[in-house]
């Protein structure tokens, strides 16, 4: 029997998740393992707070040095978010010898190489699983059951928050504002939900999946982003009516040495297995040239699945020390692709815009398009409004109607220029939405 002991600093949803997930199964993990798993230390800066857990006298403490400096600690659980002082806290954890887990997925996006260095530098480990996914074993997955293979692509439902809003309005034809107050209530949101509906968090996600996957380091604000408050009833209808989901994707795909990438809100064809994945429920879809596609589905968030997720990691990072081999050889981050990362690159979209209800107005749109190289594959105009164009419209009584429409593959860049002419002849008062279309 190996004795390990852990310290961890933080005790929220997800430490307490991992704590009582430990609990639940301590023996479990010792039969199987010979690993005798136990926190002895936690940081809680608030002890007087009820956690829901039983936790000895003494274990609570309130300097983080406590821990990092604490020389019978061998692994260090890092669960208090942000980049700093978390990252800070796990560059001495590591320069101290010591294994890191971490569900910080803002700090492993922003210094993942950092802190990859120092734990070759100091022969330990750095493990992150439950920073993707929750309870998903994604990234394990991809670092060695799946290494051998060259990926081409990666999408990935990567934020419950934004997938249980966006379902609750596709499935029951609930309003945005409605549906978030339901889930800051029910507890899927945060109070301040913007790095959820924003994309941020699902960008910080993808930064570290492209890492994995194409060995290239991209910051997670140099992802183009767009979050779902654009997302409305009219886009979710026309999806219902077309065949698709609407659903906050997180992509990224290689093409001849250019690797593209971006997190938005996108149309996802009814077949498509993302397409299924409803509510809280995370998923990452995945091609590689040898195992073909693959997609991992499970709890993306909660303190229980997270939990088990920093476990595993815990138990990985115990059974190398156990055979005192406790260190990578080779970084489970990867910068060293020789791919480019070119953005948003092409795609099919989906435009809504409140257009001129005059005859012809749609031929005049389709030659705009057409003199940029862009056809339209699908269009539907909706009723039309009372609402008028401002003073520089051709008429200033001109009645607006909402023209929705699909466009074949064409590069971001391009089609936002088209769109910018469309408003300066005055065509359309305004581009209320675009939306890429998943194949």
């Amino acid at each position: 029997m190996k004795k390990i002991n852990v310290g961890m600093l933080g005790i929220g949803n997800i430490g307490t998740g991992t704590y009582r997930g430990l609990a639940m199964n301590h023996q479990k993990i010792l039969d199987t393992t010979g690993l005798d798993i136990e926190i002895v230390k936690i940081l809680n800066r608030h002890p007087e707070k009820d956690r829901g857990i039983k936790v000895p006298d003494g274990v609570y403490v309130q300097d983080a040095d406590a821990i990092l400096e604490d020389p019978s600690i061998d692994i260090v659980i890092e669960l208090i978010g942000g980049i700093e002082p978390a990252t800070t806290y796990m560059a001495k954890a590591l320069a101290n010898g010591k294994g890191v887990v971490t569900a910080n997925k803002a700090a492993i996006a922003a210094n993942g190489q950092r802190l990859s260095e120092l734990a070759q530098e100091h022969h330990c480990l750095l493990r992150f699983e439950a920073a993707v996914g929750g309870g998903i074993p994604i990234l394990t997955s991809l670092t060695t059951a799946l290494l051998a293979n060259a990926f081409t692509e990666v999408h990935g439902i990567l934020n419950g928050t934004t997938n249980y809003i966006l379902t609750q309005m596709s499935e029951y034809g609930k309003d945005y504002e409605d549906v978030l107050r339901d889930a800051q209530a029910k507890g899927f949101a945060e109070a301040d939900p913007t790095a959820d509906v924003e994309g941020i968090d699902a960008a910080n996600k993808l930064s570290i999946l492209m890492s994995l996957v194409f060995g290239i380091g991209v910051a997670p604000g140099d992802i183009p982003t767009q979050g779902i408050t654009s997302v409305d009833s009219n886009d979710i209808a026309f999806a219902n009516e077309s065949g698709y989901k609407i659903k906050l994707l997180a992509s990224a795909r290689e093409e001849d040495g250019k690797v593209a990438g971006n997190v938005e809100p996108a149309l996802v064809p009814d077949t498509h297995p993302l397409a299924s994945v409803s509510n809280e429920f995370n998923a990452v879809f995945v091609t590689g040239n040898i195992v073909d596609d693959l997609m991992f589905y499970g709890r993306g968030a909660g303190p229980l699945p997270t939990g088990s997720a920093v476990l595993g990691d815990v138990i990985d990072i115990a059974s190398k020390l156990h055979k005192e081999a406790a260190y990578d050889t080779v970084s489970k981050l990867r910068y060293d692709a020789p791919a480019t990362f070119v953005g948003e690159g092409a795609s099919k979209y989906y435009i809504r815009m409140m257009a001129v209800d005059e005859p012809g107005v749609l031929g005049r749109i389709t030659t705009v398009l057409g003199s940029f190289g862009i056809s339209i594959e699908t269009v539907i105009q909706r009723p039309g409004h009372t609402d008028r164009l401002d003073a520089a419209a051709p008429h200033d009584n001109a009645p607006i109607v909402p023209l929705l429409f699909i466009v074949h593959k064409v590069e971001r860049s391009l089609l936002d220029q088209a769109l910018e002419e469309l408003l300066a002849q005055k065509l359309a008062g305004s581009v209320e939405n675009v939306l890429r279309v998943e194949e």
